[in-house]
């Protein structure tokens, strides 16, 4: 755990006990803080009492005795409105700030010499991919790295600091919003479409929160950006200095230049990563990394690599051997001729259109929870779609946009959309003589019908197993 100095002796309201709240309240003691716990669940405070935290009705409590409000990412902090405990605090004068924030501060109280390196990626997609794969790449290369935030554990439970360690920081615009001199040594934003729009009213909210993970970055920082599109374009426009990672141009181009002002930077030409004009990796050899998309998140990561020290070779052994991330475009099982792939992840159209373009033929289960403007930017990629299967609140609105573009079947659920879905790819394979592809990519939240992308993802790998598919065979990667 990382202990949170700054707060010695003073009460310090925290709102949100899920796995940043608690580990928050957690540092913040050990640092000497009296942190002050609440949250709507009863379970979770009866957690914080078993631990011997003070719980109490913040919607009583005496503000002005209070020196910070820790808050929870999942809690507005402006729109659609502020949350309760927000208002509160602000009419109290009292600082508002999450578990980024605290980590930062903790970062900054050592003294420069015993200052871990920071790295820290944000994104619309590709983002937990991109965390995990750095991280992944500096143990292969003997660093010490400790990899949290958005993804895996909270950041504060993560070790003490150390002048050797590099952090691995996810970082969500939910937490950036809530940061003020966050600034890691290298900072990474590999694209930005419409995304949490309700939450930072609207696109230019959403970008701004974005933009956070810049602007305290120490001399010497390195941002890297991927700037295929034009938010992050405009973003990195307002930066004195950037790599710029880009995999947009056609891989039949001669030359390979980025997107965003003429400087050399990290980006793909046909199907190799290039560092500036040089060709760097085979990125078909790496099974885990399939499509453009992925292409950019090794891109993004191997810039990230390569600005803590790395050299190319290092850089280039940890990309090719990583093993993959659940539920991002995730292999899950083969049964005869059918591959089944675990894409919970794509919540959102950007994410889906990445795993749709992956390949030419796909039997597509999608659904959930529609986000704004339903499936509408997925058109062009209709025609790849052999069969679609429909699940959840989304199943009949999908199916009217898809129209006649694709064959549809209204599943309901992921068992019956998997069974359904096999048997057809089954057959088509055993017609054709190819592989076929049953994709789970469903382009929608899940919560209308699990909890998150990973209770969705488990029940599709479950489906899968229970056809008697058998889970794809794991070679050790090497050291």
């Amino acid at each position: 755990m990382i202990t949170v100095p700054g707060f010695e002796g003073r009460r310090v309201a925290v709102f949100g006990l899920g796995r940043s709240g608690l580990t928050a309240a957690r540092a913040l003691r050990a640092g000497g803080a009296d942190p002050v716990l609440w949250d709507d669940s009863l379970s979770s405070r009866l957690q914080a009492e078993a631990e011997g935290f003070a719980v109490e009705d913040l919607s009583r409590a005496d503000w002005s005795d209070f020196a910070a409000l820790i808050l929870s990412p999942g809690a507005p902090l402006t729109h659609p409105s502020p949350h309760w405990t927000v208002q509160m605090a602000k009419d109290a004068g009292v600082r508002v700030m999450g578990d980024i924030e605290l980590f930062a501060r903790a970062v900054s109280a050592l003294a420069e010499v015993e200052r871990p390196k920071v790295i820290a990626i944000t994104g619309t997609n590709g983002k937990s991919t991109t965390t995990a794969l750095i991280g992944w790449v500096l143990r292969q290369a003997g660093r010490t790295v400790h990899v949290g935030g958005n993804i895996g554990i909270g950041v504060l439970a993560l070790p003490e600091p150390t002048p050797d360690a590099i952090y691995v920081i996810e970082v969500s615009s939910y937490q950036l919003d809530l940061t003020s001199r966050f600034g890691p040594d290298v900072a990474v934003l590999t694209n930005i479409s419409p995304d949490h729009l309700d939450r930072h009213g609207g696109m230019a909210g959403y970008v701004a929160a974005k933009r956070r993970i810049f602007q305290e970055q120490p001399p010497g920082g390195v941002a890297v950006i991927g700037v295929d599109d034009p938010y992050s374009q405009g973003v990195a426009r307002g930066l004195d200095a950037f790599v710029p990672v880009t995999v947009a141009a056609p891989d039949s181009d001669d030359e390979w230049t980025p997107r965003v002002d003429d400087m050399d930077g990290v980006g793909l030409r046909a199907g190799w990563l290039m560092d500036g004009d040089e060709r760097v990796a085979d990125l078909s050899t790496a099974v885990s990394l399939p499509g453009r998309h992925n292409a950019q998140n090794a891109a993004c990561a191997y810039a990230a690599v390569r600005a803590v020290g790395l050299s190319r070779d290092e850089a280039v052994r940890g990309l090719l051997t990583f093993p993959g991330l659940a539920h991002r475009m995730e292999p899950v099982a083969r049964l005869g001729r059918v591959v089944f792939i675990n894409d919970s992840k794509a919540t959102n159209t950007d994410a889906a259109k990445q795993a749709l373009a992956s390949y030419p033929r796909v039997w597509w289960i999608a659904g959930g929870r529609a986000k704004d403007g339903g499936i509408a930017d997925l058109f062009p990629l209709f025609g790849r779609v052999a069969h679609a299967y429909l699940i959840g609140e989304a199943a009949d609105a999908f199916a009217a946009e898809i129209d006649d573009a694709a064959p549809v079947s209204l599943c309901g659920d992921i068992a019956s959309a998997v069974a359904a879905a096999a048997h057809d790819a089954a057959d088509w394979a055993e017609a054709n003589d190819e592989d076929a592809v049953v994709l789970l990519s469903p382009a929608a939240a899940s919560f209308d019908q699990y909890p998150d992308f990973e209770a969705r993802g488990e029940a599709f790998r479950a489906a899968v197993l229970g056809l008697g598919a058998a889970p794809p065979v794991i070679e050790d990667a090497g050291a």
